[in-house]
């Protein structure tokens, strides 16, 4: 059987991530898929120890470091595979993990992402921050899983093993349809990492295009290698993409009264850090709004070339507030929000 999706793997210096999950990642896609390794101008030995001991990686040697959205925009540019699976170097894969992919694709002709399930490889019981089992969105615009809400991971206990349609699909594990990808024009390259999956996903449902979670596809993700949860740099960029996603996607007058909303959440989010004495991070959060405010010029550039939807319209939305849902009624299950 050919070679019918490319498993794309983005790398920037992660050898030692490399010589643990790629050998694994290559035998379980034989068939299937033909692996790629994307690299981002590493400076370590990621490529030759992949020539060497992986001879059948087809490596994109690109001149810079491009960051997630940059780098696989002109990975995908050069593949011509249409169904192609952007993957995280620190995603250990399972025997026959393409199967239900490539056999969704076939059977839901506007199918523009899916996902597979994503487990915690810390702890296999658990699922995974990332990604969990689809993503979902609340009507403020925060991001959440079937699987995890916040912090909480909840146990894998086959209840979200359902195929279900959702409002985006995790970057960590993200089958696309090339089709649908350019039509969207791909990631937004000035998000550089962190939610520019969101934004993909959410383009493409604009444009009628499904996107979905298939759990019959298990995956096991590390989490925290090319940035950890601690890092300011991460909440700088999670709480600047947000607003960016917000304003990018949304018609004008919800976009500005959702901002709006935003702004004294994310000061309350930012004194709850300052009571935990975590400065960097209250200063990341002030930094992530000036750069949204001072990048208004381009956003407004690139929103006249989009088409906006209502959240009304969109699956995959809460229609509450889950600051509310968790933080209020003390809700810690996906399953106890619907």
């Amino acid at each position: 059987m050919p070679d019918t999706i490319a498993v794309a793997i983005l790398n920037w210096n992660g050898q030692s991530l490399l010589e643990r999950y790629l050998p694994k990642l290559v035998a379980d896609s034989k068939g299937l898929g033909k692996v790629y390794l994307v690299d981002n101008a590493s400076s370590d030995k990621s490529i030759s120890w992949t020539q060497e001991k992986l001879p059948e990686v087809e490596i994109i040697k690109l001149d810079d470091n491009y960051g997630y959205a940059g780098g696989y925009n002109r990975a995908i540019a050069q593949l011509e595979e249409d169904l192609v699976i952007l993957i995280n170097s620190d995603i250990e894969s399972t025997p026959n993990w393409l199967e239900p992919i490539a056999a969704r694709f076939a059977t839901e002709p506007k199918l523009g992402a899916l996902q597979p399930k994503i487990l915690d490889l810390k702890d296999r019981s658990k699922f995974e921050y990332a990604g969990a089992s689809g993503g979902y969105m609340d009507r403020l615009g925060y991001a959440f899983c079937r699987g995890r809400l916040f912090e909480v991971l909840e146990s894998d206990e086959g209840q979200y093993d359902d195929y279900q349609e959702c409002f985006w699909a995790t970057g960590a594990c993200l089958a696309v349809r090339k089709t649908a990808y350019n039509e969207v024009r791909g990631l937004y390259a000035s998000l550089f990492a962190h939610m520019e999956e969101i934004d993909l996903c959410w383009k493409m449902q604009i444009q009628g295009w499904k996107v979905a979670v298939e759990p019959a596809s298990v995956v096991y993700h590390l989490g925290g290698a090319t940035l950890d949860a601690a890092s300011p740099k991460k909440t700088y960029l999670n709480f600047r993409n947000n607003l960016i996603i917000l304003f990018l996607n949304l018609p004008h007058l919800e976009s500005m009264r959702i901002i709006f909303s935003r702004l004294l959440l994310d000061g309350l989010a930012g004194l709850r850090l300052l009571s935990q004495a975590k400065l960097t991070h209250v200063w990341a959060i002030v930094r992530a709004h000036f750069a949204f405010y001072a990048m208004f010029t381009e956003l407004y550039r690139e929103r006249i070339k989009r088409k906006q939807k209502s959240f009304k319209s969109m699956n995959g939305l809460y229609p509450k507030s889950l600051i509310w849902a968790y933080f209020g009624q003390k809700k810690r299950k996906f399953s106890d929000l619907f």
